[in-house]
């Protein structure tokens, strides 16, 4: 019997690009090989798109696979972006990329349905689909990266929004002051991310460096902007009480996000993915309380705190998933 349950992803960044070709059987997902490059957006998106479309064609030759046996192709892509039209509206990491047609490039070039969708959103689809959500009806799935972003899974569909904004949840006011995320001083980004726990950790040691103290993580002033939310978390892993309590901050401030989060949607599964999963142990103890005391306890009660399962594999899996669920 004809294979038909090939599906090819690609995925487009800021930083790289890919054309991955997966083989679905039985609910699973194998990646079976993929194409990356540096996306050097001088370039311009018709250089870009010619060469994933070069490299999705080398992945049909190489694997003697006809148009027929191929499901869909998905593609994910940062925001803002129309997924119902499948145009690309300008992204902040994407200079250049304006009103870019990208689900008519695509199905026009190989005659396969391509489907479009935000990161975030591609990337809850695939810890649903093939990760920590499988199995489960609501699920969250926040980034947690660079940056912080959302994708929603409610009653066992994507929900996207209205013009495919909703989950922007980094975007929230969680105090007057603060690390500055997503453009706002206080939000929830700028406590949770690792940009957000870079500048909690330079503002301490200013302050202590100032005062003649020394700080584990940055030998002086002059080393301040080495400092990473990786430099931190391993001096905190090591017992410095200065890192540790950085990471009690951003933990604090997840909990209190994921308490709105867990009284406005009542998910059965909250799935985070990048530092937190690298840094639970940090960042789990204060956020853990703070859904305690913050959020309702018939909603927090039935909600899990997951690791995402897929890694640094995600955002191959993330365009994978997008090609299945449409």
């Amino acid at each position: 019997m004809e294979h038909t349950n090939y599906l090819i992803g690609i995925d487009i960044g800021g930083t790289k690009c890919a054309a991955t070709l997966g083989d679905l059987k039985d609910g699973r997902i194998t990646i079976v090989h993929k194409i990356s490059f540096a996306t050097e957006v001088t370039r311009g998106p018709e250089v870009i798109l010619h060469d994933l479309k070069s490299a999705v064609h080398e992945l049909i030759r190489k694997y003697s696979i006809t148009g027929g046996t191929i499901a869909g192709i998905g593609i994910s892509c940062g925001g803002p972006l129309n997924s119902k039209t499948g145009t690309i509206l300008s992204p902040p990491n994407l200079p250049g990329w304006d009103q870019v047609p990208v689900v008519d490039i695509f199905g026009q070039e190989f005659g396969i349905k391509t489907f479009l969708q935000n990161d975030a959103n591609a990337c809850a689809l695939a810890e649903w689909r093939f990760g920590a959500g499988r199995g489960f009806e609501n699920v969250v799935f926040l980034t947690f990266g660079t940056g912080m972003g959302a994708g929603l899974i409610l009653n066992g569909k994507l929900y996207s929004g209205t013009n495919d904004m909703a989950g922007e949840i980094g975007h929230m006011r969680m105090a007057a002051f603060g690390p500055v995320g997503y453009g706002k001083a206080g939000s929830f980004e700028g406590f949770c991310s690792g940009n957000g726990i870079r500048q909690l950790a330079v503002a301490a040691a200013m302050e202590k460096l100032q005062m003649g103290e020394s700080v584990s993580f940055c030998p002086g002033m002059d080393a301040l902007n080495q400092i990473t939310a990786k430099t931190v978390a391993q001096s905190a892993l090591a017992g410095d009480d200065l890192a540790i309590s950085i990471y009690e901050t951003s933990g604090e401030y997840l909990g209190r996000g994921l308490a709105v989060i867990i009284d406005i949607l009542n998910p059965e599964a909250i799935i985070i993915g990048s530092i937190f999963t690298r840094s639970r142990d940090l960042l789990w103890p204060t956020a853990e309380k703070a859904i305690r005391r913050e959020s309702l306890g018939y909603s927090s009660g039935v909600c899990q705190v997951l690791n995402a399962e897929l890694g640094d594999h995600i955002g191959d899996y993330a365009a994978l998933a997008v090609a299945l669920n449409n």
